[in-house]
């Protein structure tokens, strides 16, 4: 180095380095920042997934177990249906049917 060059500057004297350092830092750290948010938003949004794909799993089950029930209702239905109980069917619709229409002539008198 030259007699008139400051030590530690490497040459840059007066240039502007450091402010375009002190940019690059400020621009590096705003930078920092924003990845570390979007990191913490990541692991949050992987959370989530996992929390939602666990209860679709469980609602899954549920159906899977309602549609059971259902499948074994209405075979009863169809045996009850086939079977020589079709007397005890046709009672059942006729009570049904008288069911309503008493509750239809209560509501019509109000």
């Amino acid at each position: 180095l030259g007699d008139g060059a400051p030590t530690g500057n490497y040459g840059y004297t007066n240039s502007g380095y450091s402010v375009y350092e002190e940019e690059n830092e400020r621009l590096t750290e705003s930078l920092r920042t924003k990845v570390s948010a979007i990191k913490s938003l990541s692991i949050e949004i992987g959370t989530e997934v996992k929390n939602q794909n666990k209860m679709l799993s469980e609602m899954d089950n549920d159906f899977d177990s309602t549609g059971g029930i259902l499948g074994a209702t209405m075979g009863r239905l169809r045996t009850l249906s086939r079977g020589s109980q079709t007397k005890l069917l046709c009672y059942m619709m006729l009570f049904a049917l008288f069911v309503f229409f008493v509750i239809y002539w209560i509501i019509k008198l109000r």
